[in-house]
C-alpha cells in the first residue's frame, strides 16, 4: 500500500505518506510558549503513526495575536526542543513547524494590507523568517514549513489583490512572487541545503478577482525552482470575503472561501483534489519531482490510496480526520480500517477556532481536549437480541425520524447513521451522541434504507442494527399538506 511507504524529502525520510497539516489548537497561552497541552496534541499524532506532523503556525515576529505559538526569540527554543524530543521518542514520525507572519487586524474591521508595508518592513519580515527557521533547526525539528497560504502576509503578496506598484507589484506574477522568493532564499542561506523546507500555499484563492489554478501552476513551478522540498496545497480562507462580526476582528474562514478551505458535510469527498493533481502534473512535466500534498475532505483509506496510485499526489494531508482519530495510520497498518473514527465534517472544530476557544473534536468523549487513546483489546458495543429496535417515521416536514435502543453492552461514545437511497450502497451520513436522529434530506418519491452502528471511544463499532426502509410521499403541492407515512421495516 503506497500510503504506508516511506518517502525521502531532502535529508528527511517520513515513514509513510500521511501528513497532518498545521491546525490551530488555541491550547497555547498568549505568551507563545509551548505548554503541556500543546505537546500532548502533537505527541498524540506521533503515537498514532502519522508520517509528517506540521505544528500549528508559529509567529516569526512579536505582534500580539492571542494564543499563538512563537519562534520569534531564542527564549522559545527550549519548549520547541522538548516538543520535538517527545515526538521523536514516540517513534519514526517526523515533525516540522509552520512559520508565519501576519499583518495587523483590528476589532473595528480595519486591517493592514501589503501596500502599507515599506521596504524596511519587508526586509525585517524576510529576516524574521530566516531567524525563525534557524531556531527551528536549533530546536531539533526535521525541517520547516513556510506559511504562504490563506489571509496572511506571504499569501497576500502572491494574491491578485496585491495592490503594490513597486518591485513587489501585484500587476505581474514576478512581482507577486518576489516576496516569497526573498524569504525562501534567506531561509536557505540561514539553514543550509540539507534542511528540508516545505511551503503551504493556495491552489486557488476562491474570492472574486482572486487567482485560480492558472496562476498557482507557475507559482508552484517557481517554488520548485527555488528549491522547496515539498508543496502543500490548500484553497481559500481569505479576508476579502470574510463576514464582519461586531466587536471581533475579521476571521478569514467565515465566507465562501472559508467553506472551500474547510469543506463541510454538504460537500462531496475530495472537492479540491483536482487542484494539487493539476499542479503536480504541471511541475512534473517541467522536470521537477517536488512532492505535492493533497488536502481537503480526504478520510477514506481507499480514496487516499487512489490519489497516490493515480499519480495525483505524493502525500495525503488530513487535518480534521486526524483530529477525529490520530490513530488512522496505525489502524490502517494493523488491518483495522473499520475501527477508524470517521470525521463527519460537522466543523465544530472550525466554530471553536472562530470563537477563539480551545479546539477539540465533537466526536471525542465529552469534556476532553485530547483524543482518546486506542485500545487494541477494547470491546465493541453489542446490541441486545432486538438489534437496537431501530424505528423510523416521517414527520410533517418530510424528515425521517429514527430512534433506537442503546446497546446492551460496551461503552458507546457515538452512533453512526447509515443510509442507502433506492438500492444503492449504505453510506455513513452522520454521527450523533443520543439514540435518535432526524434526516432532513430525504426526498419524497424515493426509497431509503437505514441502520445504525454504535461506536466505542477507540472506534470499535457494533454490528449494524436492524434495518428500516421508508418511502416518503411526494408532497401534495395543491394543498401544501404533507402526508404522514409509516416506515416499513425490513
Amino acid at each position: 500500500m503506497k500510503l504506508l511507504e516511506p518517502l525521502v524529502i531532502n535529508q528527511m525520510t517520513i515513514p509513510n505518506r500521511v501528513l497532518v497539516p498545521a491546525m490551530v489548537t488555541r491550547l497555547s497561552g498568549e505568551d507563545g510558549f509551548v505548554n503541556d497541552a500543546v505537546m500532548e496534541r502533537y505527541v498524540r499524532f506521533a503515537r498514532g503513526g502519522v508520517g509528517l506532523i506540521v505544528v500549528e503556525a508559529s509567529a516569526v515576529h512579536s505582534s500580539k495575536s492571542g494564543p499563538l505559538l512563537r519562534l520569534s526569540h531564542d527564549d522559545f527554543i527550549p519548549g520547541h526542543r522538548e516538543l520535538v524530543d517527545r515526538v521523536h521518542g514516540e517513534g519514526p514520525s517526523k515533525i516540522v513547524p509552520q512559520i508565519i507572519h501576519f499583518m495587523k487586524v483590528a476589532r473595528s474591521g480595519w486591517r493592514q494590507t501589503v501596500d502599507m508595508l515599506d521596504v524596511n518592513d519587508i526586509e525585517s519580515i524576510i529576516e524574521d523568517f530566516g531567524m525563525a527557521a534557524v531556531r527551528a533547526r536549533e530546536a531539533g525539528y526535521d525541517g520547516v514549513e513556510i506559511h504562504s497560504a490563506h489571509a496572511y502576509t506571504l499569501s497576500s503578496f502572491l494574491s491578485r489583490h496585491n495592490s503594490r506598484k513597486d518591485d513587489y507589484s501585484g500587476r505581474t506574477l514576478e512581482g507577486r512572487l518576489r516576496m516569497f522568493g526573498s524569504v525562501m532564499t534567506r531561509i536557505r542561506e540561514r539553514v543550509g541545503a540539507d534542511f528540508p523546507i516545505g511551503v503551504r500555499f493556495l491552489a486557488e484563492e476562491v474570492v472574486r478577482d482572486g487567482y485560480t489554478i492558472e496562476d498557482s501552476k507557475p507559482i508552484a513551478l517557481r517554488m520548485a525552482q527555488l528549491g522547496v522540498d515539498y508543496i502543500s496545497l490548500s484553497v481559500g480562507g481569505k479576508f476579502e470575503d470574510a463576514v464582519p462580526r461586531e466587536g471581533q476582528p475579521l476571521y478569514p474562514y467565515t465566507g465562501y472561501s472559508g467553506d472551500r478551505c474547510m469543506p463541510g458535510d454538504w460537500y462531496p469527498a475530495l472537492p479540491n483534489a483536482h487542484l494539487p493533481a493539476a499542479i503536480k502534473a504541471y511541475i512534473n512535466e517541467r522536470g521537477f519531482d517536488v512532492p505535492v500534498v493533497s488536502v481537503g475532505k480526504i478520510s477514506a483509506p481507499e480514496e487516499a490510496e487512489g490519489l497516490l496510485q493515480e499519480g495525483r499526489a505524493d502525500i495525503i494531508g488530513m487535518a480534521r480526520q486526524l483530529l477525529a482519530d490520530p490513530d488512522w495510520v496505525n489502524k490502517l497498518s494493523q488491518g483495522r480500517a473499520d475501527d477508524i473514527v470517521r470525521c463527519i465534517y460537522c466543523n465544530v472544530c472550525k466554530q471553536l477556532d472562530g470563537s477563539f476557544r480551545e479546539v477539540n473534536c465533537f466526536l471525542w468523549p465529552k469534556g476532553r481536549n485530547q483524543a482518546p487513546d486506542d485500545d487494541p483489546d477494547g470491546e465493541a458495543p453489542a446490541w441486545a437480541d432486538d438489534q437496537g429496535s431501530l424505528t423510523a417515521e416521517i414527520d410533517d416536514k418530510g424528515r425521517v425520524l429514527l430512534a433506537w435502543q442503546v446497546p446492551a453492552s460496551g461503552d458507546t461514545r457515538i452512533y453512526d447513521i447509515y443510509r442507502a437511497e433506492e438500492n444503492g450502497d449504505m453510506t455513513c451520513i452522520e454521527a450523533v451522541k443520543k439514540p435518535k436522529f432526524r434526516d432532513p434530506l430525504a426526498l419524497g418519491g424515493l426509497n431509503y434504507t437505514y441502520y445504525v452502528r454504535a461506536i466505542a471511544a477507540d472506534g470499535r463499532a457494533s454490528p449494524p442494527s436492524n434495518a428500516v426502509r421508508v418511502s416518503p410521499d411526494v408532497p401534495d403541492f395543491s394543498t401544501q399538506t404533507p402526508h404522514l407515512k409509516a416506515a416499513r421495516h425490513v
